[in-house]
């Protein structure tokens, strides 16, 4: 299915990145998470971009055929959202309406809030704005021992994990966030071994969402690029924290939607605390709130046509 899109190599904030790109129109940029792709929006880039829109849909820095710099720091969220900011100048556009799933859900968010002048619009999968805390996120997830947010700090030891046999560690993630997994447990607690994918299923078979065609592609590209930048994200919420003391502190004004799934892990990463119950606390003009039945935390590959139909009404109330 990869065939079907026209891939760009584009340059923005001193590296590039490949990005697909579809129609004419408004700009909208689909920004996917981990551990994704430009391929992640795949049902998503052809309808939004016949409904009048011209959409990219970028590999951020460290995936697939973008630039993969070595250091730490390079993942930090003001080098993120400069990459998002520059892909807008290099389509010779003023603004854009930004669309993340995952990490790049903050990624959107935060450049809306700390870049409004750059933004039309935002919709976020599956992560809600939140609020900058009393404690940076590190802290928290120490405090409330979020495993996986913690195995993922030590540079090389999840690496190594996932990139030993890449398409069976992407097909337990993939399943174990999925809202057809009987169990998010894994991501809390991980496996008495210590490491993550143990305390994961490896479906006998795959749900019909992603083809083995689709997750092919997947593999190919994490074969050839390795986890060490996309786990790199993941090392810089401290550093975020310090360094952006105004992250989470300035409400999202511009219209916003937030879509996710009901079986998603994200939801319950607070303790006894729904962190779907009330999305609209820090955004201004929150526009629609859509909860879709039984998908995961792969929204808009589990779901397509839901997701496709709440961007839809989202992007008609824009005008």
């Amino acid at each position: 299915m990869h065939d079907q899109f026209k891939l760009q190599s584009i340059e923005t904030n001193g590296i590039r990145l490949r990005a697909a790109v579809e129609g004419e129109g408004p700009l909208v940029m689909m920004v996917h998470g981990w551990p994704e792709l430009w391929y992640s929006w795949r049902h998503q880039i052809k309808p939004v971009a016949n409904a009048g829109y011209r959409v990219v849909a970028p590999d951020m820095r460290g995936y697939g055929g973008s630039d993969k710099p070595e250091a730490v720091e390079a993942y930090d969220m003001a080098s993120l959202m400069a990459d998002v900011v520059g892909l807008i100048d290099a389509f010779g556009e003023e603004k854009a309406i930004l669309v993340g799933h995952d990490w790049g859900a903050p990624i959107v968010w935060n450049t809306a809030a700390l870049h409004p002048n750059r933004v039309t619009a935002v919709a976020g999968l599956s992560v809600p704005y939140r609020k900058r805390g009393r404690i940076s996120p590190m802290a928290f997830w120490r405090k409330v021992n979020l495993f996986y947010q913690l195995y993922f700090q030590d540079e090389g030891v999840a690496e190594a994990e996932l990139e030993a046999d890449v398409r069976t560690s992407l097909r337990k993630i993939y399943y174990a966030a999925s809202g057809d997994s009987p169990s998010a447990d894994g991501w809390f607690n991980g496996s008495a071994a210590g490491g993550l994918l143990d305390a994961f299923v490896d479906p006998d078979a795959f749900p019909d969402w992603m083809t083995e065609v689709d997750l092919d592609y997947f593999v190919s590209n994490f074969e050839a690029s390795g986890f060490r930048g996309p786990i790199n994200r993941y090392r810089n919420q401290e550093r975020d924290f310090q360094m952006l003391p105004d992250m989470g502190v300035r409400p999202v004004s511009q219209p916003s939607c937030f879509i996710a799934g009901s079986k998603d892990f994200v939801r319950m990463f607070i303790p006894r605390f729904d962190s779907y119950e009330d999305v609209s606390s820090h955004c201004a003009d929150l526009r629609n709130k859509t909860i879709i039945e039984g998908a995961g935390h792969w929204v808009q590959q589990e779901a397509p046509a839901a997701v496709n139909a709440a961007l839809a009404t989202f992007l008609a109330s824009i005008g």
